[in-house]
C-alpha cells in the first residue's frame, strides 16, 4: 500500500504548525514590546526629584506590573507650588494597557498645570475632571490631591474615588482618614470635591497608596489598609525614616496575589517651625 499521501499530509501539518508558532511568537513579542513601552512611559512621567523643605521628609516607591502582559496606570507626584507649599498626588487609571499609561500622563500633567492656577485641592480636582471629560476618553482615574504646608505641617486633601490615606503618630497610634470624597475623574461633569484638613504632629507620618498595595485576590482591602496602619504605627513609634516605611509597604504589595501596579508616597514631619 502507498504511503505517499500520509507523508504529504504530515509535511503539510508540520508547515502549518511552524507558521502558527511563528505567528504566536510575533504576537507575544509585539505585546512584550507594548508592555516595555508602557513601563518606560510610566517611569518617564514620574518625578525624578522630590521637593525639599526643612523638617519635612518625603519618600516614594513604585513597582510596575512585571508579571504577565498587563501594565497599569498608577502614579505619584510631588512638586513645589508657587506659594512655597507642596502639591502631592497619587492615583490609578482604569485599565491595564499602554492607553492607560498614556492617560495617566495626561492626568498627572493636567493636575500640575491646574495647580499652578489654583492650588486649592477641591478646585484642582474639579478642573482636572472637566479637562479629562473634554478629551473624550473612555478612561477614568481615581486620585488624591494634597496641598501641604511644610512649615506648619498642615495638609489639605481632596479625593476623587481614591483610597483613603493612613496616618500615624509618634506614640504609635494610627488610623485611616475619614472624609467625604467625590467620584473618579473623567466620569461625571459638574461635580465638586470636598476638602479635609489634617495636621501632622511631631514625628508623625501620612501615607498615600494605590490599590495594588492593599487589595488583591489574596488580600481584602480592609486587611490591606490594616497592614499599612500597623506598619505606619510601628515606624512612627520607632522613629524610622520615611524611606524604610515606603520600602516595607512596597515589599508588602508582593503578597496581594496579583500583578497590578503599586505606588506609595510617605510624608514625615519633624514638627512645626519655631515662631520667632
Amino acid at each position: 500500500m502507498s504511503r505517499t499521501g500520509t507523508t504529504d499530509d504530515g509535511d503539510e501539518l508540520l508547515t502549518r504548525l511552524g507558521a502558527l508558532t511563528a505567528q504566536a511568537r510575533a504576537q507575544a513579542e509585539m505585546q512584550r514590546s507594548r508592555v516595555e513601552l508602557a513601563i518606560a512611559l510610566q517611569r518617564g512621567m514620574l518625578p525624578r526629584d522630590l521637593p525639599v523643605a526643612r523638617r519635612l521628609h518625603l519618600a516614594v516607591r513604585y513597582a510596575p506590573a512585571y508579571q504577565g502582559l498587563n501594565v497599569g496606570g498608577d502614579w505619584y507626584d510631588a512638586f513645589t507650588l508657587g506659594d512655597g507649599r507642596i502639591g502631592l498626588s497619587i492615583g490609578d487609571v482604569q485599565g491595564h494597557n499602554i492607553e492607560a499609561a498614556a492617560f495617566m500622563g495626561q492626568v498627572r500633567a493636567g493636575l500640575r498645570a491646574l495647580a499652578s492656577v489654583t492650588s486649592e485641592p477641591g478646585e484642582v480636582l474639579a478642573r482636572t475632571n472637566e479637562l479629562l471629560l473634554s478629551l473624550g476618553s473612555d478612561l477614568f482615574a481615581t486620585c488624591t490631591f494634597i496641598r501641604l504646608d511644610p512649615c506648619a505641617g498642615v495638609l489639605e486633601s481632596a479625593r476623587a474615588g481614591h483610597l483613603p490615606c493612613v496616618w500615624a503618630t509618634a506614640d504609635g497610634k494610627s488610623g485611616v482618614t475619614v472624609d467625604e470624597g467625590g467620584p473618579p475623574l473623567g466620569i461625571q461633569a459638574g461635580v465638586s470635591y470636598p476638602v479635609t484638613r489634617y495636621e501632622l504632629t511631631t514625628g508623625g507620618m501620612f501615607v498615600l497608596v494605590t490599590d495594588g498595595v492593599v487589595e488583591g485576590p489574596c488580600l481584602r482591602l480592609e486587611e490591606g489598609l490594616d497592614q499599612v496602619k500597623r506598619l505606619a504605627g510601628i515606624a512612627a513609634a520607632a522613629g524610622m525614616d520615611v524611606d524604610a516605611l515606603a520600602a516595607a509597604l512596597i515589599k508588602g504589595a508582593e503578597q496581594v496575589g496579583h500583578d497590578d501596579d503599586a505606588a506609595v508616597l510617605v510624608v514625615g514631619f519633624d514638627g512645626p517651625e519655631a515662631q520667632p
